[in-house]
Order: C-alpha cells, then structure tokens, then sequence
C-alpha cells in the first residue's frame, strides 16, 4: 500500500544503522525554477523523506524563517494547482517519500476530495495539516484512505500519552513530534544545553504511543543534534536550517552533505 512508502523509509534507514533525513523547503522556494533543482538535489543527496511546504497565507506554526519563505512563494504565484502539476509531471522521478505539509484552508478550497486524488495521482504519500486536530480528522481520513494517503498525525511537547494514544489507533507512514512549545525555527535549550528532559519525556511517550515511526521536527539547526535523538526517535525534520542554508548561497547537496 502506498502509504506504506513512508514508513519503508524510515524503517530503512533505522535498519542500517541511522535517524532518517526529513529535510523540509517551501514549494518554490527560493524561485519556482531552483525549487524542482533543489527537490532533485535532496533526492540524490539521500533525503528519505521529502516534505514540502503549501505556501499559505496565515502560516500560524510555522516561525519567521519559514514563513517569509512561504509569502515570498505566494507572492511568486505558487498555489495547489501548480505544485500538484510540477509533481504529477514528476511523479516517479524520487526515491524519497514525499509528503505535503501545511494547513487547511488551502486544501478546502481546493476541494478535499480532488486534492487528496491529485495529490496521490501526482506521487504524494501523505499530508501534515498542522491546524487539525484529532477530532476533526475523521472527515479527512475518509478522503485520504480511498486514494492510499496518509494524514501525518503531529504531536508535541503538550499531547498527553492518552492523547497520543488515540492518534496512534490511526496512524499511518510517521508520527511528527514537535520539540517545542512555540513556532518552527525558534530557539530552544536544545540548541545549547543538550536535550530537554521534557522533549526526552514526550518522545518516550510518543514511541511508546505509535506503531509507525517517530520523527522530530522544530528546533533542528546543527547535526550534532541528531546524535543525542538516536535510540528516542526514528527520523529528524529540519526546514529552518536548510532555508538558511540557502539563503546564505549554499544549496540542498551541500546542506544534506553536512547532515549525512
């Protein structure tokens, strides 16, 4: 089943010995053209999974890295139609799973059942909607499953055990656990002083929780980091970084080389 395609990849890299590589960029980001180059080169760089950004407008979770990359995507045009269009012509070009993160409107106003049969026919796996929660999945679950998607489910630091529980009854490819309370990109203990007993606590929790793979996202800026996550998760997210990264004239195969 497709959406086992994520789940496959993390595993793979967890059976060889590593966390798998989850690197994160705004759809058209930093121009429509370069974007598809950078996807390419985070491919070949060896990304397990690859999640891109649905630019949106009111990007309530993500910081102020991510979200000026995300308006200037919108600004450059870049919408659902077009990142779906890009992919379908792509579609088995990746070795990497893919999976489409952003938030709802969006989807809705593409129209959720169109959007989840676009998205699988383009080669998406599965989808991070980060302004639902889990009472109001279930309506989007029944339009993921015909088409083999997965609805990612996300997780963090203030997610009870018997909260975690209950999306872990319906997980499918991975779980995203969020380091912290806050918005993407913002500084955390984490990027000084090791990693928070809270974060190690939840992390516990959330393994305990899923039958699928645990990834952490929020907070990733250096890959020293990724050294103290073996054993707690199964794969590491970073979008921040890798936009930085960028910014600052590098690209995606220099970035995924320090990383590896």
């Amino acid at each position: 089943m497709s959406t086992n395609t994520l789940t496959k990849r993390i595993e793979a890299a967890r059976n060889s010995g590593r966390l798998a590589l989850i690197p994160f960029l705004p759809a058209g980001y930093p121009n429509k053209s370069r974007f598809w180059d950078e996807i390419d080169q985070l491919d070949a760089s060896g990304a397990d999974v690859i999640e891109i950004g649905m630019p949106f407008s009111d990007p309530v979770a993500d910081g102020p890295v991510v979200e000026h990359a995300s308006l200037k995507c919108l600004d450059a045009g870049v919408n659902l139609k077009w990142i779906l269009s890009e992919l379908a012509s792509r579609k088995g070009r990746y070795k990497a799973g893919l999976v489409l993160m952003g938030y709802l409107n969006p989807v809705l106003q593409y129209g959720l059942d169109d959007f989840a049969r676009d998205a699988a026919s383009a080669g998406v796996h599965g989808v991070i909607l980060a302004d639902v929660p889990f009472e109001e999945g279930d309506f989007i679950r029944a339009a993921f499953e015909p088409h083999g998607l997965a609805l990612i489910p996300l997780v963090g630091l203030n997610t009870t055990p018997s909260r975690m529980a209950l999306y872990g009854d319906n997980a499918q490819g991975f779980a995203y656990f969020v380091s912290v309370l806050g918005t993407t990109g913002v500084r955390s203990q984490f990027d000084t002083s090791g990693l928070p007993p809270q974060v190690r606590e939840g992390l516990t929790h959330a393994k305990a929780a899923f039958p699928v793979p645990v990834a952490l996202g929020f907070g990733l800026k250096h890959p020293d980091q990724l050294k103290e996550l073996a054993g707690l998760v199964d794969a590491a997210v970073f979008g921040s970084a890798l936009i930085r990264h960028i910014d600052e004239g590098g690209d995606s195969k220099g970035f995924m080389q320090v990383w590896k």
